[in-house]
This record gives structure tokens, C-alpha cells and sequence, in this order.
């Protein structure tokens, strides 16, 4: 294991979010709560709903993420495994969150950069995860990313590979 989360994934961050930014941190918070807790997705939702700063998060964005990773965990974790060095179930609690939210978004918002999503995650395990869970992350997303979008993958890495 990468480490214990040092806090839950309710401590704010320190740098200004976009509305996409809180939506993810507030899909980490409600995954992380269906792993401790096991409550269901609409207590979930009930529950990040009433805090206070969700007016700020991109709520179709979020709801989306949440109930998709939710509905499509076990696919997801699969997904991952591929990219694992260990099972699946003995990665940290906040590992596995942004690695399942991370893998989603990979699969779901082609729109999005792969690579605005894996610094997304990266930031969120920096934020909230073990010491080196970043690190982690990053890998995973990386290898995961090559599979899912090996197009994009190649074209920035054939990119940089000229300089740019």
C-alpha cells in the first residue's frame, strides 16, 4: 500500500477550483463514502448535495462521474487491474477512489485531454491521498491511458518528442 489517507476527503484544498475541479473532489467524497459506509447512490448524492460549496461544483459534470463510476465499478476496477501491481483491494481507500474516477473519465469524456485528467487525479491523491499516492496514480493512469486512447497518447508523446 501507497499509504493511509492523512485526512477524508472532505479537507479543502488551498488553491482556487474551477467548477469541474469541485465536481471531482466531490465524486471522490461520495465514492470514498460508499467505501466506508456503503450507503446507497442517493444518499450519496444527498448528503454531497447539502455541503456547503457544492453550488460550485459542475453538477451535471458531477452527477454523472459519481453514478457512473458507481454503476460501472466492477468494469472499472477490471479495467485497472490491468495496470496494477497489486489486487485491486489492497490499494488505499483514496487510491482506489481517484483511480476508479479517473479511470471513468478516461473511457467516458473523450472531450476531455487524457492528460487533464490524470493531473485532475494527480492532484486530487496529492491532496488527499498517502504521501506517494500521486506517484502512484500517475502510473496507472498513464499505462491505463495508453490503452484506452492510444491515438492521444502517441500524438503527445510524438509531439513532445519534437520539441513541443
Amino acid at each position: 500500500m501507497t499509504g493511509e489517507p492523512h485526512s477524508t476527503p472532505d479537507r479543502k484544498a488551498a488553491t482556487p477550483r474551477s467548477p469541474r475541479r469541485r465536481a471531482r473532489e466531490l465524486v471522490l467524497q461520495g465514492l470514498y463514502q460508499k467505501q466506508v459506509s456503503g450507503n446507497d447512490e442517493a444518499a450519496i448524492e444527498a448528503h454531497l448535495r447539502d455541503i456547503d460549496d457544492f453550488d460550485k461544483a459542475d453538477r451535471e459534470f458531477f452527477a454523472g462521474l459519481l453514478r457512473g463510476v458507481l454503476s460501472e465499478r466492477m468494469a472499472l476496477e477490471t479495467q485497472l487491474q490491468a495496470c496494477l501491481d497489486r489486487p485491486f483491494s489492497e490499494l488505499s481507500p483514496i487510491e482506489a477512489c481517484v483511480l476508479l474516477a479517473g479511470a471513468f473519465e478516461l473511457g467516458n469524456h473523450p472531450q476531455t485531454p487524457y492528460r487533464v485528467i490524470i493531473n485532475e487525479s494527480i492532484e486530487l491523491a496529492k491532496a488527499y491521498g498517502g504521501t506517494d499516492g500521486h506517484k502512484y496514480v500517475n502510473g496507472v493512469l498513464d499505462k491505463l491511458a495508453a490503452r484506452l486512447r492510444p491515438a492521444e497518447v502517441e500524438a503527445k508523446r510524438a509531439a513532445r518528442g519534437r520539441g513541443r
